[in-house]
């Protein structure tokens, strides 16, 4: 089974792909679509669908994985914020992907063993679980480890 993970946001977007066997992973890619902030909204939105889709394409997982949204102090971050997930979802949708939801402090525990590690510990148990993985970016650590999550907490027996 292929995951695709995702960390959506409109700066950078972070993706990562994990091979789930029964209880083992395997890395399989990562990286992260960064958009131009001086580009008009509709462009930073079709850039990060278009770039998705070809992540897609290319690793062809089974399902994907997002972290939920969360409400930012400031009403503008969490509308851009929405609006990067729409655009990532359509990317999912439009591929015919499955994806499920999970909040960040479940990606967390299901990663660590509690909701309230730091990105610290989430990158260091991401490089026990996942050895000799090269990730591209903090973005992408968090997109890998939501897949994680994901394989762990939909993982059937």
């Amino acid at each position: 089974m292929l995951i695709l993970g995702l960390d959506p946001s409109l700066s950078c977007t972070g993706w990562g792909v994990v091979r789930s066997e029964g209880s083992r992973l395997t890395h399989i890619a990562n990286g992260q679509i960064p958009t131009d902030a001086k580009s008009p909204m509709a462009q930073r939105l079709a850039a990060l669908q278009q770039e998705l889709a070809r992540v897609i394409a290319e690793y062809r997982p089974d399902r994907a994985a997002a972290e939920e949204v969360f409400i930012n102090k400031n009403p503008q971050s969490t509308l851009k914020l929405a609006q990067a997930r729409g655009a990532v979802l359509a990317a999912c949708g439009t591929a015919g992907l499955e994806v499920s939801e999970h909040s960040a402090r479940l990606v967390k525990k299901a990663v660590v063993g509690t909701g309230a590690a730091d990105k610290v510990q989430v990158q260091a148990m991401l490089k026990v679980l996942l050895p000799g993985a090269e990730i591209a970016g903090a973005d992408a650590a968090d997109a890998l480890a939501v897949a994680i999550a994901d394989a762990h907490l939909t993982r059937t027996f």
